[in-house]
C-alpha cells in the first residue's frame, strides 16, 4: 500500500511500559500517549497506562483496543488509521521477543517511533547481578518447551521468559529428570512494580506456589555426574537416538555434517531420514536453521518426532511421505542429504534439481549399486568422492580385535 505524501511521519508510536506504569514513562512517551487517538495493548498494558478497554467519548480520551487473538487480526484496525496519532503499548523492549517485529513488517521505520523500556531480561540481570552478555536468553512464551534442552550446559546461567505460572514447575521436573536436580532456580514475578517478588529453590526441591502468570525463570545450571548434556560437537553418540537400525552412525554423521556446511538460517532436506539424526544435528548447530525430514514409513516418522523433542529441536518439520513425489510442494533447500538407501537415480536427479544454486548435495551409499551411481555422478559433476571405513574394537575370546563396519561411500558436491 502506497502512503500518500500528506501522511505525517511517525504516526505510530510503539511504547514499552513496565509494571510501574505511567510514572516510569519518559516525558516524550507520556506526550505521545496523551496525543494518541487510538491506543492498543494488552488489558494489563491499558490498565498500567490508566486506560480501559472501552471507547472513549471525550476529545482527550482515546479509543482503545485490547490485543485480539491472533495478534495479526488487529493489523487492519491499526493500518486503517495511518496518518492519525496511534499508540501501541507493549511490555519492556518491543523489539526483544515482542510485538515490534510484527509491526515493523507492515509499517516502515520512517512512520514508526519506538520508545522501549528495560526488557524483562535486563531487569532480571540487574536484580541478580548477572552480566547479561554471559547469560543464555530464552523465551518459552508461545514457543515449544523443548527448545530449552540444548541450553542446559554445565554452569550456564539461563534467563527464561515463562509462558505462565506452569513454566517454572515444568522446568524443575525437566531439570530433575535430565540430571540437573541441584540447579538453582529463581522465579522473578512482576518485576518493576508493587507486586514484584523474587524466590529461589533447587530444582529437586521445587515447592514454589501461587506464581504470578507474568514471570521470568532464572537458572544456574548444576549438572550431576550422569546428567544428559547435549555435546556441542558435530555428532552425538548413536545412543542418543531412538532407532531401529536405520541411523547414520556417529562417525559418518560427523563427516556428512562437515560436507553439508550448515549456515545460519538455511534449510536442509534430510531425505530418507530414518531416525532424523542428520536433520536434528543440523538444527542443533544454530537455532536459526530449518530442516525437513522426509521419511516414507510412518513408524519412523513418529520416531523422528520423538527424537526431535527429546533432543531439543521440536521445530523439525517431518513429512511422512515418499520422495521424490513430495519435493514439488516443499520450499527449495540450501542443502540436501540423502541416506545410505538413496540409490534411486530418479530420486537423486529430482533432489539435485530442487537444490538452489550454491547449495550442497551430500549422498551416502552402502551398496555397490548405489556406489556405482555416485561414481557416475562424480565423473559428470565433480565434487568430492570419499570412502569411509570404520573398525571398532570388539571382544575376541579372551582378547580383542578390530571388527570393521560396512564401508561407506560419500559423494558431496556444490551445485553451480
Amino acid at each position: 500500500m502506497t502512503i500518500p505524501a500528506s501522511v505525517p511521519e511517525k504516526w505510530l508510536s510503539l511504547i514499552g511500559i513496565g509494571e510501574d506504569g505511567v510514572e516510569s514513562l519518559s516525558p516524550a512517551a507520556r506526550g505521545l500517549l496523551a496525543q494518541a487517538r487510538f491506543v492498543i495493548g494488552g488489558a494489563r498494558h491499558l490498565a498500567l497506562a490508566q486506560l480501559d478497554a472501552s471507547n472513549g467519548s471525550g476529545a482527550a480520551t482515546p479509543e482503545t483496543m485490547v490485543w485480539p487473538s491472533p495478534l495479526t487480526s488487529a493489523l487492519p484496525a491499526i493500518l486503517a488509521r495511518r496518518g492519525e496519532p496511534v499508540c501501541v503499548l507493549a511490555s519492556g523492549d518491543p523489539f526483544f521477543y515482542g510485538i515490534g517485529a510484527l509491526l515493523g513488517a507492515h509499517v516502515p521505520p520512517d512512520e514508526m517511533r519506538c520508545l522501549p523500556a528495560p526488557s524483562a531480561f535486563s531487569l532480571a540481570a540487574a536484580r541478580l547481578q548477572w552480566s547479561l552478555q554471559d547469560c543464555r536468553l530464552v523465551s518459552l512464551h508461545g514457543r515449544a518447551f523443548e527448545t530449552i534442552i540444548p541450553e542446559l550446559q554445565p554452569d550456564a546461567r539461563i534467563l527464561c521468559l515463562a509462558w505462565d505460572e506452569t513454566t517454572a514447575p515444568r522446568l524443575a521436573r525437566l531439570l530433575s529428570d535430565r540430571g540437573f536436580r541441584q540447579s538453582r532456580m529463581i522465579v522473578l514475578e512482576a518485576m518493576g512494580g508493587a507486586r514484584e517478588r523474587i524466590r529461589s529453590c533447587a530444582a529437586e526441591a521445587f515447592d514454589l506456589t501461587d506464581i504470578a502468570p507474568l514471570n521470568l525463570v532464572a537458572i544456574e545450571v548444576r549438572a550431576d555426574a550422569a546428567a544428559r548434556i547435549l555435546p556441542l560437537g558435530a555428532a552425538l553418540a548413536d545412543a542418543w537416538f531412538e532407532n531401529d537400525g536405520q541411523l547414520t552412525k556417529r562417525e559418518a554423521r560427523a563427516i556428512a555434517l562437515s560436507a553439508l556446511q550448515p549456515r545460519r538460517g538455511e534449510l536442509l532436506w534430510d531425505v530418507g531420514s530414518g531416525s532424523g539424526s542428520i536433520a536434528i544435528e543440523w538444527l542443533l548447530r544454530n537455532p536459526s536453521g530449518r530442516a525437513i525430514a522426509i521419511e516414507a514409513r510412518k513408524d519412523r516418522a513418529e520416531r523422528i518426532s520423538r527424537n526431535a523433542r527429546a533432543l531439543g529441536t521440536p521445530g523439525l518439520e517431518i513429512i511422512a511421505d515418499a520422495a521424490p513425489a513430495v519435493f514439488a510442494a516443499l520450499p527449495r533447500p540450501q542443502a540436501i542429504f540423502v541416506g545410505g538407501g538413496g540409490g534411486d537415480e530418479a530420486l537423486l536427479d529430482a533432489a539435485f534439481a530442487a537444490l538452489v544454486p550454491g547449495g550442497r548435495f551430500v549422498v551416502n551409499a552402502v551398496t555397490l549399486e548405489t556406489e556405482a551411481v555416485l561414481i557416475s555422478r562424480y565423473k559428470a559433476l565433480g565434487g568430492d568422492l570419499i570412502k569411509i571405513e570404520i573398525a571398532r574394537a570388539d571382544p575376541l575370546g579372551a582378547f580383542h580385535g578390530w571388527r570393521p563396519a560396512m564401508p561407506l561411500t560419500q559423494w558431496a558436491v556444490t551445485k553451480q
